[in-house]
């Protein structure tokens, strides 16, 4: 199934480690959440540049597919904090102002390991590609979502956890993913734009 098996798990360390790095982040500066705000906002201008305005051949997809994710993660947020399923700590505010900005960036994490990942796959078939898709949207964000309830971020209140992550909420992550990779398949087949993520 995997072509070069050192390459593969090489790519998932680095991005645990990315991961732990973020999840300390944010629950070391979790009282100050302006900071953080900043702290991803520009990060997300570095990734823009780098990966949308800079190179010659750039790449909206990674920009639509961030705002998309935005968007979907903090109607999420709002849905999940009105209605009491999980609360934020140590903000004055019902949401932390970073909120946005990790969903943003918690696409282009996916999508980056994904590209990264994807041509070390044997077989590149569609059904491939969804799959590593739902396993790294299902297990990623969960990983990171433990490290900040632990770090004392928030509190889940749903039952059926797992290390503090609901059942619920790991299908909610995967839901909103999911729905983003699927208007980005879609934009792809009508505009014919080869990408290796999502055609």
């Amino acid at each position: 199934m995997i072509t070069d098996k050192k390459q593969f798990f090489k790519e998932i360390l680095k991005a645990l480690s990315k991961l732990i790095v973020a999840g300390l982040l944010i629950g070391f500066l979790k009282q100050y959440d302006l900071i953080i705000a900043i702290l991803l906002v520009l990060k997300i201008c570095h990734n823009i540049y780098v990966e949308v305005i800079k190179p010659k051949h750039k790449n909206w997809l990674l920009l639509i597919g961030m705002l998309l994710t935005g968007f979907g993660g903090i109607i999420g947020e709002t849905w999940g904090v009105t209605n009491e399923y999980w609360e934020y700590h140590k903000v004055s505010r019902e949401l932390p102002l970073w909120l946005p900005f990790a969903w943003m960036l918690a696409f282009h994490y996916l999508y980056k390991l994904e590209r990264n990942l994807i041509p070390l796959l044997r077989k590149q078939s569609p059904q491939s590609k969804i799959i590593l898709a739902i396993i790294l949207a299902l297990i990623l964000p969960a990983f990171g979502e433990v490290i900040t309830i632990y770090m004392g971020v928030w509190t889940y209140y749903w039952p059926y956890q797992i290390f503090g992550v609901p059942l619920y909420a790991f299908l909610c992550l995967l839901f909103v993913h999911m729905l983003v990779y699927t208007i980005l398949h879609f934009i792809c087949k009508k505009y014919e734009i080869n990408d290796v993520v999502f055609n």
